[in-house]
C-alpha cells in the first residue's frame, strides 16, 4: 500500500479502503481459483495494481466515462481503474468464466457499483465506449482488428477516444501501421520502479 500513496498521496479514506482490501481478497480466491502467479503474488501491489494505476498518470478520465477492459483476467487493469475513478464506468470482459468470477467476486467485497463484469468475447460485444483498455493480450494490430467498431463518436476527454493498452518490451514492428494515430509513452515518466522500464502506454486514436 505504501507504493500506492507515494503516487497517489490523495486518495479519499474509502479508497485506501478498497486498496488496502486488494492484497488479501486476491491471496484467498487466488487459492480457489489461480489467477495470478504465486510469484507474482509477492509483488502484488507492484506488478498488478500500480502497472494498472499507469493508466491513471496518464490520463485523468472525465466523469461519467466509459471504458471497457478487454482480456481483463482476474480484474486488471479495471478493477484499480474503477477504484480510482469511482464516477466512471468500467466494464471488464474475458472468455474464461472462472476469471469472471473472480472479478465479480471482488468487486462485490468492495462495493464497486461503477463495475460491471461479463464472460464474452469483444468481437460479439455490441456496445461501444469512450475507451477500451486492456494489458497485452494479444498482438497489437490483432486487438485492432477487434475492437475497431467499439468507440463512441463523442469526445469527453482531454484525450481522443479509442484503446489504452499497456505492454512491455520491443513493439516497433506492430505499431507501423498505425504511426499516424499512436502515441507512445514510458510509464517510467510516471513511476521509477525498475519493473517498469521497458513498460510503455499506447494510446492508439478513433
Amino acid at each position: 500500500m505504501e507504493l500506492i500513496l507515494k503516487y497517489f498521496p490523495n486518495l479519499t479514506p474509502l479508497q485506501k479502503s478498497q486498496f488496502e482490501q486488494l492484497k488479501d481478497l486476491y491471496t484467498d480466491w487466488n487459492s480457489k481459483i489461480n489467477v495470478i502467479s504465486r510469484k507474482d503474488m509477492d509483488y502484488f501491489y507492484e506488478r498488478h495494481v500500480l502497472h494498472s494505476l499507469a493508466l491513471a498518470a496518464f490520463i485523468e478520465f472525465s466523469n461519467n466515462t466509459e471504458v471497457l477492459d478487454v482480456g481483463c483476467g482476474g480484474g486488471f487493469p479495471g478493477i484499480p481503474l474503477a477504484i480510482m475513478f469511482p464516477n466512471c464506468h468500467f466494464h471488464l470482459i474475458d472468455s474464461i468464466g472462472k476469471k469472471i468470477k473472480v472479478v465479480k467476486g471482488v468487486a462485490d467485497s468492495l462495493n464497486l457499483r461503477n463495475l460491471t463484469a461479463e464472460q464474452i468475447r469483444v468481437e460479439n460485444h455490441p456496445k461501444q465506449y469512450d475507451f477500451i483498455i486492456s494489458r497485452a493480450v494479444t498482438a497489437f494490430p490483432d486487438f485492432v482488428k477487434l475492437c475497431k467498431n467499439k468507440f463512441k463518436k463523442e469526445q469527453k476527454n482531454a484525450i481522443s477516444n479509442g484503446i489504452i493498452y499497456l505492454k512491455g518490451g520491443d513493439f516497433d514492428s506492430e505499431i507501423t501501421e498505425f504511426k499516424s494515430r499512436v502515441s507512445i509513452v514510458p510509464i517510467t515518466n510516471y513511476f521509477s520502479e525498475e519493473f517498469f522500464e521497458t513498460k510503455k502506454i499506447i494510446h492508439l486514436s478513433f
